[in-house]
């Protein structure tokens, strides 16, 4: 891989002419696997070996890990590989244990990343330390609770920071194991353009054959690395077999990836690029007024359901719309999945327009 992006803060030390790549087994299962693993990954583009020795798992009996006796088998990919180790660390212990044995990197992940008090007994254990530590997004979306997090580490005086975008848990079935919601990640780099942003297609997609195609959209978004799950025997893995790629597909992804330029100061690309932009513009405006025209309609309903005293939800009248949208949307190449989103906010706009009505 070629960037053209520049790499920000700690990254600059690596001096690296791709993007950061972190890889390594989901989980560190024994010192032979560690080490197979390692030697597999030591001439690529991977910066960072990476395996879990302390997993959080949602229900208890499932392997959450070998523990501290995983920090000596980094230690030996360091000896033999000459690669920089991490692991992520979810409580102070944890943090005084991997600092203890000079773990290059540590990440937080998503589980933590929601409880404000366990940011604190982490950003506490890690104060000064000059680690590069990433924090990953919380499991729910909420941008404010994950930029609260990176706070809390950089109050402690952590400057090394990065941040994991790992995707969102959702109610709803999806292809995704974790939703991406870019949307979130777009925000988070537009508020803080200078902490690096990793993106982490294993658990967005849940699936191998999925990890191209997130790690190809986050580096068209600019992200600068990425962290991807990567087992010599995948399907055998003792956590999460289904995400990881051996060693020769991750090979192969990086060969694969098209890293895009940021700009481009050819006068007939800027031209029709502005053009196109310019037509963007104009529809999103009449986006936003059949939108509020559709509101005034649904003012309207609300006024006559408030005179003839009738609820404002009707079940099988929004059931047949989102049917019809659906393949609507499909004749003008739009996915179900977003068509599904969209007409899911506009539907409760609509309500809270009519309650408004009604309760006026």
């Amino acid at each position: 891989m070629e960037n053209t992006k520049k790499m920000r803060t700690w990254l600059d030390d690596l001096n690296l002419d791709h993007p950061l790549v972190i890889a390594g087994p989901c989980s560190a299962e024994t010192e032979e696997q560690v080490l197979k693993i390692a030697h597999e990954l030591k001439d690529t583009d991977v910066s960072y070996f990476r395996a879990g020795i302390w997993k959080p798992r949602t229900r208890p009996g499932n392997f959450e890990g070998v523990g501290a006796l995983g920090l000596k088998w980094l230690q030996k990919v360091k000896e033999e590989t000459g690669m920089k180790v991490c692991t992520e660390v979810a409580n102070a212990a944890h943090v005084k244990l991997a600092l203890e044995h000079d773990i290059d990197l540590l990440w937080i992940g998503a589980r933590s990343t929601v409880s404000p008090f366990i940011m604190q007994e982490i950003a506490d254990a890690l104060q000064g330390t000059d680690k590069p530590v990433l924090i990953k997004n919380p499991v729910n979306p909420d941008l404010s609770l994950w930029l609260g997090g990176i706070e809390r580490i950089y109050s402690s005086g952590v400057k090394n920071i990065g941040a994991i975008h790992r995707g969102f848990s959702t109610y709803e079935k999806t292809k995704y194991r974790n939703i991406p919601e870019w949307q979130l990640a777009i925000e988070f780099q537009n508020r803080f353009p200078d902490i690096p942003l990793i993106n982490d297609p294993s658990h967005i997609t849940g699936k191998r054959d999925m990890v191209f195609d997130v790690c190809q959209t986050a580096l068209d978004l600019n992200f600068d690395g990425l962290m991807i799950e990567t087992h010599y025997d995948p399907d055998n893995a003792w956590s999460d077999a289904a995400q990881q790629v051996t060693p020769a597909s991750l090979v192969q992804i990086m060969k694969d990836l098209k890293i895009r330029k940021e700009n481009n100061e050819e006068e007939e690309y800027n031209s029709a690029l502005d053009n196109l932009r310019a037509q963007i513009d104009v529809i999103d405006n009449q986006v936003i007024g059949l939108i509020g025209k559709r509101m005034k309609a649904s003012d309207s309903i609300g006024a006559l359901k408030k005179q003839k005293n009738v609820s404002v939800l009707q079940s099988k009248r929004w059931n047949e719309i989102l049917g019809r949208m659906v393949l609507e949307g499909q004749e003008h190449g739009l996915s179900e999945e977003f068509i599904l989103r969209m007409f899911k906010a506009v539907h409760q706009e609509s309500i809270n327009h009519q309650e408004k009505v009604i309760k006026g």
